[in-house]
């Protein structure tokens, strides 16, 4: 993968992954404002403090690269 195949590959991520958080993450903000979230590409979920531990989690299964992973209430640039 070029430097320009990757770039795209990495819009388009972006992109997915806003859509899986306003799709199923938006709705955990009152109860778990400021902990993580891993959100799967089927929209399964993974909350909690610990953002390093979500992530493992969420490779374990999800698959790697198959998530989202955000601060929940974070905004994004």
């Amino acid at each position: 993968m070029n430097a320009a195949q990757l770039e795209e590959w990495l819009s388009q991520r972006e992109e997915k992954d806003d859509l899986l958080y306003e799709r199923f993450g938006r709705s955990l903000e009152p109860e778990h404002h400021g902990e993580f979230v891993a959100i799967a590409d089927d929209g399964r979920v993974i909350t909690g403090p610990d953002q390093f531990k979500v992530a493992q989690q969420a490779m374990a299964q999800f698959g790697r690269g198959a998530f989202a992973l955000r601060r929940v209430g974070a905004r994004r640039r």
